[in-house]
């Protein structure tokens, strides 16, 4: 990511200075297995001096020629590397801006099922300490209603979700 200094005009016609985190995108999975658990992530988080309970995510490479990966290439790896696990089922769920008071970060939200181990899997990379922890799908929307479970991707991906599930219970396939 980069970071810029805009300068911009409003209707007015003055002009401010806003400073921009230019951000290459990321992705976030919603894995569920088939005994209908989360898998989430135990993640220290430096800027809030505290571990949070998160889904899998990870950050769009920049490719060689300046463009961004693809996060349908993305979800997959990102997944794999911070839970040694793959999936057999993917479904691309929607996309969402992070914060667009400061950041061009848009998330691109993924669920996958027919979850397996990758074998060979070494844990995530050096500098990630990740600790892989499953819970059952009720609670893990009881902690996000709740508040015990607080990381934004996270709340909008469970939250997606579950509204997705409650529509498909009641017949209805557009999610209303």
């Amino acid at each position: 990511m980069t970071f810029r200094e805009d300068t911009v005009r409003d209707v007015d016609g003055r002009e401010h200075r806003r400073d921009i985190v230019d951000h290459p995108g990321a992705v976030a999975i919603v894995a569920i297995d088939d005994d209908d658990r989360l898998v989430l992530v135990r993640q220290w988080r430096a800027a809030i001096g505290q571990a949070l309970l998160e889904i899998p995510a990870g950050t769009l490479d920049r490719l060689a020629d300046g463009s961004k990966e693809s996060p349908d290439v993305a979800a997959p790896r990102e997944l794999g590397e911070e839970s040694g696990l793959r999936a057999s089922s993917w479904r691309r769920l929607g996309t969402f801006w992070t914060a667009p008071g400061f950041a061009t970060e848009d998330m691109h939200l993924y669920l996958a099922q027919g979850l397996t181990s990758i074998e060979d899997y070494a844990g995530p990379e050096a500098d990630e300490r990740l600790d892989v922890e499953r819970l059952p799908w009720q609670e893990a929307v009881h902690r996000c209603l709740e508040g015990t479970i607080n990381d934004a991707k996270t709340l909008v991906g469970v939250l997606w979700v579950d509204r997705l599930r409650t529509a498909h219970e009641h017949g209805r396939a557009d999610g209303r």
